[in-house]
């Protein structure tokens, strides 16, 4: 939920980290995610600065887990300053395993807004992670990379750059289990196409991987349309398609391609299907399997004066 701040990363809990000096840093029991941040409007500190009060309260050698929260006016200022620090800081923090950068709601700034930076070099640095998330699109910016070690990689954004999708697609990632991209829409950023996904599809780049997540994309029908027969289907547990704009033709698709009763979890939801083909849907894979997760949502179809509109989930 991006309305909300996180409470949980990497099946720990998110405690944050005090800036201010008068408040006393939290007695943890136990492994935890860090979060820390910086203010977003009039910051007394930058993050960079707020990061090194964190190392100096908290042995960094045995922190697993970080937060990246907000950083000084975000929608102006790109996460670089951000990545320098934490590469700066890799080998004071052998323990990190999993890194979100981001995590900010609209009361800080717009998903579409967050002004992002070249990751690559955190993938670099820290050749051990395990979990990469990341929140924003905007200048957001990755090389192809082999990293060993990476087992899910979040990208949550009204907009992804066709160069990124395709950098992603082109990364060799051999431990990938989980894969999410929002795509978004063209007015955010999002100019990539199915072409630029179909390294992710066949199957041939990501060996292990066992859920993917191609959503919250205006073009939701084709991508539908080629996951159908892509081959990379058999391979995963769980497919998740929502919060774009899924309409019949895309579930059409998805109904006469390859079976899908082997999935755990199929989420389609935030769609702009008729109440026939959610039906269709229930009765042709709902009942395949018991575990079957099949969460279709509700019709999110917008009717204003007789002229129908219809968006992703996520956008600005």
């Amino acid at each position: 939920m991006i309305s909300e701040l996180q409470n949980e990363f990497h099946d720990l809990p998110v405690v944050q980290f005090p800036t201010d000096d008068a408040t006393p840093t939290p007695t943890v029991e136990g492994p935890v995610a860090w979060r820390i941040s910086a203010d977003t409007y009039d910051a007394e500190i930058e993050w960079p600065e707020a990061f090194a009060k964190f190392r100096a309260a908290v042995d960094p050698a045995s922190v697993t887990a970080i937060v990246v929260g907000s950083w000084s006016e975000p929608y102006e200022n790109s996460s670089a300053g951000v990545v320098d620090a934490l590469v700066a800081a890799a080998d004071e923090l052998p323990a990190l395993r999993a890194l979100f950068i981001g995590d900010m709601t609209v009361e800080d700034c717009e998903i579409s807004w967050i002004v992002q930076s070249d990751l690559t070099a955190l993938l670099t640095a820290f050749p051990r992670l395990e979990r990469l998330g990341v929140r924003g699109g905007t200048q957001l910016a990755l090389s192809p990379v082999r990293h060993e070690n990476l087992r899910s990689l979040v990208i949550e954004s009204g907009g992804l750059p066709a160069d990124l999708v395709r950098a992603v697609a082109a990364s060799d990632l051999p431990a990938l289990t989980d894969l999410e991209l929002w795509l978004g829409t063209e007015e955010y950023g999002g100019d990539s196409s199915v072409d630029d996904v179909a390294p992710i599809l066949s199957g041939e780049k990501f060996p292990k991987l066992t859920r993917l997540a191609l959503a919250n994309s205006d073009h939701q029908d084709a991508i539908a349309s080629a996951v159908a027969t892509a081959a990379v289907v058999p391979q995963l547990r769980a497919l998740d398609l929502s919060k774009g704009v899924l309409t019949d033709t895309g579930a059409e698709s998805l109904l006469a391609g390859q079976s899908l009763t082997h999935l755990e979890s199929l989420d389609l939801h935030h769609n702009y299907l008729s109440s026939g083909m959610r039906e269709r849907l229930q009765a042709a894979l709902a009942p395949s399997v018991a575990h079957l997760d099949l969460d279709l949502g509700d019709a999110d179809e917008d009717d204003y004066d007789g002229t129908i509109y219809r968006s992703v989930a996520v956008g600005e």
